[in-house]
């Protein structure tokens, strides 16, 4: 079988099969990348690997092969037997947390973006990949929460919603900010497909997740340091930012001009 044939089932067994110790799935998409596995991975592999393993324990019930063993750390059932001290007692039960696929509250988010990575306009490019190998995402219609940062220090908390984060970050471009930032974060609340694709709002959230997730963006934004891990509830996936080709593109030009 080709690697273009092979179906995400497939490649998730293969690299669970390989593995002594249970993987979280964003370690299964990084192995299933890093030995190429699949050629297409699409623009969110973590997030494709654990909805394709939820799914399968939501749906399948005991007939699914896998035991999701902590909070996003997956195994296949045939391994428990031949390597018990890899599995905590009680491991079977993590089953019956609910389908981590679609994120509570906050879906993606990036951290300490640079500002001269973007070809600023009334709607910028603000592309971010998932892991190396996965396509990029244009966040600029995304809406939620971001930061200005002055070197790493907090300048300025905003919010996008009647206008997208893109056209929000271009007017800080503009404003008084204009010369006073270098650096934002961000967190989204509109799904991304696995095309790459940015979704549209859930007609509402459940309010017990909302207290949850602020407490999960503010240790992920200002890492204070008596808090020992992010937010347990910030099952966002980050992403990395890719400079804008645009800005490559002006560069060379540049380059050449000069020649």
């Amino acid at each position: 079988m080709s690697v273009t044939d092979k179906k995400w089932r497939a490649v998730i067994d293969q690299v669970l099969a390989e593995s002594s110790m249970p993987l979280h799935y964003t370690d299964i998409a990084e192995r299933i990348v890093e030995r190429k596995l699949r050629i297409n991975m699409g623009a969110t592999p973590a997030a494709t690997v654990n909805a394709q393993i939820s799914r399968s324990i939501k749906h399948e019930g005991s007939d699914s092969p896998y035991v999701r063993v902590d909070r996003g750390v997956f195994a296949l059932k045939s391994m428990i037997g031949e390597n018990p001290a890899a599995f905590p007692q009680g491991a079977e039960n993590a089953n019956a947390e609910v389908d981590e696929y679609q994120y509570d509250i906050i879906t993606s988010f990036g951290m300490f973006w640079r500002r001269d990575n973007v070809e600023w306009n009334a709607m910028p490019k603000l592309y971010g990949v998932q892991q190396i190998g996965a396509d990029s995402v244009d966040f600029c219609r995304q809406i939620g929460i971001y930061l200005l940062y002055d070197g790493r220090e907090v300048i300025y908390v905003g919010r996008s919603t009647d206008r997208p984060l893109g056209r929000r970050l271009y007017e800080h471009t503009t404003d008084r900010m204009a010369t006073r930032w270098d650096r934002f974060s961000w967190f989204g609340l509109l799904p991304v497909s696995e095309t790459g694709s940015i979704g549209v709002m859930p007609a509402s959230y459940p309010a017990e997740k909302l207290i949850p997730a602020l407490e999960a963006i503010l240790i992920e934004a200002l890492e204070p340091r008596q808090n020992r891990k992010r937010g347990d509830d910030l099952a966002a996936v980050e992403y990395s930012q890719k400079t804008d080709p645009d800005i490559d593109k002006r560069k060379a030009k540049a380059l050449i001009d000069r020649i």
